[in-house]
């Protein structure tokens, strides 16, 4: 039986480096914020600066964490471990998609109780603060942009914890200058709901396209029945079984499968193009094809398709 497996990682290394750089200078700015705006809560008796000072804890938590996650996606594979440290990556962003998830609920419960009893603010003060941490997330949003956040779901979930944040300083500085000029305590509350409710959804997206992949489900920009039918249109392919079609982690597709070609056919040829069409039309660098006489009822899978 024929069988061959090809993969290729064009550019990989680039965009490896670029997040690596990217995560480590957007943790040191939010990390060195956090500590000057709970310096800052304390001196102004803010409680919306303090529990945002809390969400800019979480963010460099997540951040050095998604830094950590590059870094053992780095490491080489092993005999017990044959893909290396990739999956951590994934890992990773589930893990910062849920801390996204458990900030908007923690922030819908301090936004109740700030209802019930709104705190006295120096106004002030709270407004100079959010409107610097605006100002650095801001930058560290940037930073992360210049990374691989459209491919990479890890760098993706940091970006989205920073744009939270981001969204925290705005709702913090609206609320300031609502409680400046017109006295309204409510302003915070609201302000916070909203923002509460906008990182809820993009924790529940990370979470769920993180949770796809570790489940291995096919990618979302590949169609199955496309590739099926792709390989069965060649002219020499009569079968197609035991298709899989996964990530190992967000930048990484693999596929799996059998072929059913006449005996006696030249499978080389038939393992060549099929690597191929799988390349250049899916973008499918790193397969694994065997390639099985056509009724020898070969098949890795009971469920063959």
């Amino acid at each position: 039986m024929g069988h061959s497996h090809s993969h290729g990682h064009d550019g990989h290394h680039h965009h490896h480096t670029n997040n690596k750089k990217a995560l480590l200078w957007a943790f040191a700015l939010i990390a060195l914020f956090m500590v000057a705006e709970v310096i800052g809560g304390l001196l102004t008796n803010s409680l919306a600066l303090l529990s945002d000072a809390g969400h800019m804890l979480s963010d460099a938590a997540a951040l050095g964490l998604s830094y950590l996650a590059l870094v053992f996606g780095a490491k080489g594979a092993s005999s017990s471990k044959t893909f290396g440290y990739k999956r951590f990556e994934i890992l990773a962003a589930f893990i910062n998609g849920l801390t996204l998830i458990v900030i908007s609920i923690f922030i819908f419960i301090e936004a109740y109780q700030r209802f019930v009893d709104p705190p006295e603010v120096v106004s002030s003060g709270m407004l100079i603060i959010s409107s610097i941490g605006l100002l650095v997330n801001i930058a560290a949003a940037f930073i992360l942009m210049k990374g691989d956040k459209d491919d990479n779901l890890n760098v993706r979930s940091a970006f989205l914890h920073v744009i939270g944040d981001m969204l925290g300083s705005v709702g913090a500085i609206i609320a300031a200058l609502l409680i400046m000029f017109f006295g309204w305590g409510a302003a915070d509350p609201v302000a916070s709901i909203i923002v509460a409710i906008l990182i809820i959804i993009s924790g529940f997206r990370v979470t769920k396209d993180s949770f796809h992949i570790l489940m291995e489900g096919v990618p979302g920009n590949l169609n199955l029945d496309e590739i099926k039918g792709a390989l069965l249109n060649m002219d020499r392919v009569h079968g197609v079984h035991d298709l899989h079609v996964w990530s190992i982690t967000s930048d990484f597709p693999a596929l799996s499968c059998h072929l059913e070609v006449e005996e006696g056919m030249e499978q080389q040829a038939v393992l060549r193009e099929a690597n191929k069409l799988l390349h250049d039309k899916f973008g499918l660098h790193h397969t694994t094809i065997q390639v099985d006489w056509k009724g020898s009822g070969c098949c890795g899978d009971e469920h063959c398709n």
